[in-house]
């Protein structure tokens, strides 16, 4: 089984005591490319480091939510200097992570609101897919990409919404991220949800070091995981695992412009 985790913070402290020997043992479980995305300035360089240092590492850059108190006014501008600067580069592949989380109460949406309009505006520009974070904003969400309509779409990262809204995203384009969330008997609705989604919308995402699967509860998670992830989100959406692996992998690819699956 071939695999691309679409969503990963590899750069994150978490992983500098055993980073080279945990990519190696996802190469070995097929993981074969990884999305390693900047949440706020300061990595930055850090991510894009680390995606030039190996050629199975791809970079996205953005600016995070739920980093807001972080993030300045000449921090877009810089962002946009990074991503004029890399224009063209193969290894920078996307926008993100930033988008809307209405959880966190004490997140301002105005400010959130317009965080996320002007790094949308520079997907649009740049003409990359934008990986969005959308947590309980779903409508507002959905609402601005309509006016926005990026060309090359995204990604809703660790989608846990409504057949409705899954539908919603997939008429703009968008492809949904499944990862560990899909995988805990708990989530009811979102295993109702994932049951009706085509293949054909969805990629595979672990968001290492962050929601860990039902089988690695309580650990820091990996890309190595992403097999065993996707096992149970084959048998949750009542499909073949090798079909979830090879659709997810072919819908990454079309989204990153990756000329095939691996």
């Amino acid at each position: 089984m071939r695999l691309i985790d679409t969503h990963t913070h590899l750069d994150f402290p978490e992983f500098d005591a055993d980073r080279p020997r945990l990519l190696a043992n996802a190469a070995a479980r097929g993981v074969e490319r990884m999305v390693v995305l900047g949440v706020y300035q300061a990595n930055f360089q850090r991510v894009w480091d680390l995606a030039c240092a190996d050629q199975r590492l791809f970079a996205a850059l953005g600016l995070h939510p739920v980093y807001l108190d972080q993030h300045r006014p000449e921090h877009l501008t810089q962002l946009r200097e990074w991503l004029e600067r890399l224009h063209g580069d193969p290894r920078l592949c996307a926008v993100g992570e930033f988008g809307l989380d209405y959880y966190l109460e004490d997140l301002d949406k105005t400010r959130q609101q317009d965080l996320f309009e002007a790094q949308l505006h520079m997907a649009c520009d740049f003409e990359l897919p934008a990986l969005l974070h959308v947590r309980r904003s779903h409508a507002q969400v959905i609402a601005t990409l309509k006016r926005y309509r990026p060309a090359r779409a995204g990604v809703i990262h660790a989608f846990a919404g409504s057949y409705e809204e899954a539908r919603e995203y997939i008429k703009l384009g968008f492809r949904l991220g499944l990862g560990g969330a899909g995988t805990w008997p708990q989530a009811l609705r979102l295993r109702k949800t994932l049951a009706r989604l085509p293949l054909e919308s969805v990629v595979l995402e672990t968001d290492a070091p962050d929601m860990a699967p039902v089988m690695y509860a309580g650990q820091r998670n990996s890309p190595e995981h992403l097999p065993d992830i996707a096992g149970a989100l084959a048998q949750v959406m009542g499909v073949d695992v090798e079909a979830l692996a090879q659709a997810s992998s072919r819908n990454a690819c079309e989204l990153f412009g990756w000329c095939s699956p691996l």
